[in-house]
C-alpha cells in the first residue's frame, strides 16, 4: 500500500516538472516572437507577424534581415522617423485598414511615413483620406473682436480652419495683454470673441484700444497686421475684405481667409 502511494506521487512529480518544462519552452516561443522597435525615440513592442504582414516593406525587410537596421543602446531597432505617428503605421499593420482619430490633421506627414515604410496600401488609403478632406467644404468659422459697448465697432475675422482661428485667438490675446502691461481685466474672451471695455475714434480715424484712464494700448490696425501675417504664414490667402465699402484692407471691418 505504501508502495502505490510513493509511486502515485512520484508520477505526479514527474508530470508537474514536465508541464513546468512546457509552460517554460512556450514562453520563450512567445518572447522570442515579440520585437521592440525605437522610432524616433518612442518604443513599441509587437509581434514579427505584425511586422512581416506585407512582404517587400521596409518593417519586414528588417525583422528578416533583408534591411541593415541600426540598433540603439538597448539593442533595439533604431528607426530615425517620426515616433508619434508610427502609431497609425502599426494600427494599420494590425487592423489591415487605416484608422485615425476624430480631427486627425496629418494626413501629409502620415503619408510620407507610408511612403518610407514601403506600406502602398497604406500610402493609397491616406491620399483617399486627405483628396475627400480637400474637396469636402469645411464649415466657416469666425472671430470678433469688438468693443463692450458697442459691437459696431471692431474687426471680425472668417476662416474655414476652426483651428487657425484658435491661434489667431490666443496671439491677439498674447499681443493685447503685452500691451496692457499685466491688465488682462480690461478686455474678456469667450469661444469666439475678444471684447474690450474700451474702444475710441481718434481724430483721424484710427481705431484705439485704450484703458479706463484713456492710456493707449494699440490700435485696431495692429490686432489686424498680427491676423494677416499669422495667416499668410500659416499659408491661408485673404479672400476678400467682406466690407467692400471701406475700399481698403486696412479700413475694412472684416477679414476672410481660405487655404
Amino acid at each position: 500500500m505504501e508502495r502505490k502511494i510513493i509511486r502515485r506521487e512520484k508520477e505526479r512529480e514527474y508530470e508537474g516538472r514536465h508541464n513546468s518544462l512546457e509552460d517554460a519552452e512556450q514562453g520563450k516561443n512567445c518572447t522570442s516572437t515579440l520585437t521592440t522597435l525605437n522610432v524616433g525615440g518612442y518604443l513599441y513592442i509587437t509581434q514579427r507577424q505584425t511586422l512581416t504582414k506585407y512582404p517587400d516593406t521596409f518593417l519586414e525587410g528588417i525583422v528578416n534581415g533583408k534591411i541593415l537596421c541600426p540598433f540603439d543602446a538597448d539593442g533595439h531597432y533604431f528607426i530615425d522617423r517620426d515616433g508619434l505617428l508610427f502609431r497609425h503605421v502599426l494600427n494599420f499593420l494590425r487592423n489591415g485598414e487605416l484608422l485615425l482619430p476624430e480631427g486627425f490633421r496629418e494626413n501629409q506627414l502620415l503619408a510620407q511615413e507610408a511612403e518610407f515604410f514601403q506600406l502602398k496600401g497604406l500610402a493609397e488609403e491616406v491620399k483617399s483620406r486627405w483628396k475627400k478632406e480637400q474637396l469636402t467644404p469645411r464649415e466657416t468659422t469666425f472671430l470678433e473682436i469688438t468693443d463692450n459697448h458697442d459691437r459696431s465697432q471692431g474687426l471680425r475675422i472668417f476662416c474655414n480652419a476652426p483651428d487657425f482661428i484658435s491661434k489667431i485667438k490666443s496671439r491677439i490675446v498674447l499681443v493685447s495683454k503685452s500691451r496692457l502691461d499685466g491688465f488682462p481685466e480690461e478686455f474678456s474672451v469667450s469661444s469666439n470673441i475678444i471684447q474690450f471695455k474700451y474702444f475710441i475714434k481718434s481724430e483721424n480715424g484710427t481705431r484705439l484700444v485704450l484703458k479706463e484712464d484713456n492710456t493707449f494700448v494699440c490700435t485696431l490696425e495692429t490686432l489686424k497686421f498680427e491676423a494677416i501675417m499669422m495667416a499668410l504664414k500659416c499659408g491661408f490667402r485673404l479672400l476678400t475684405s467682406l466690407d467692400c465699402s471701406k475700399g481698403s484692407i486696412v479700413h475694412s471691418d472684416a477679414l476672410h481667409f481660405i487655404k
